[in-house]
């Protein structure tokens, strides 16, 4: 399944309480749920003015709709071509 990098604009997003963040991930985990397509919700990062998701879905389309339904922004909706990290190198 593609997996995908979904940047949020969220004024003020790295104010946000814990509380408000288990909020967000209740509501994206209620969502999920709901799609009856397979979706994998990754991980996300607080940075700023920005929320990154890491998800993996069948389509772009799927991603949206499910930040559509949860009411969450999805300005960005990128497919990851390839993922390196320390041990690419050898």
């Amino acid at each position: 399944m593609p997996t995908y990098i979904i940047e949020r604009e969220i004024p003020g997003a790295d104010k946000l309480s814990p509380a408000e963040l288990k909020e967000i991930a209740a509501k994206s985990n209620e969502v999920v749920s709901g799609l009856d397509v397979p979706y994998k919700w990754i991980t996300s990062y607080v940075a700023g003015d920005k929320v990154y998701c890491v998800h993996e879905a069948a389509s772009a389309d799927i991603i949206r709709r499910h930040a559509h339904e949860a009411g969450f922004p999805a300005n960005r909706v990128t497919e990851l071509a390839a993922q390196i990290d320390p041990s690419t190198a050898g």
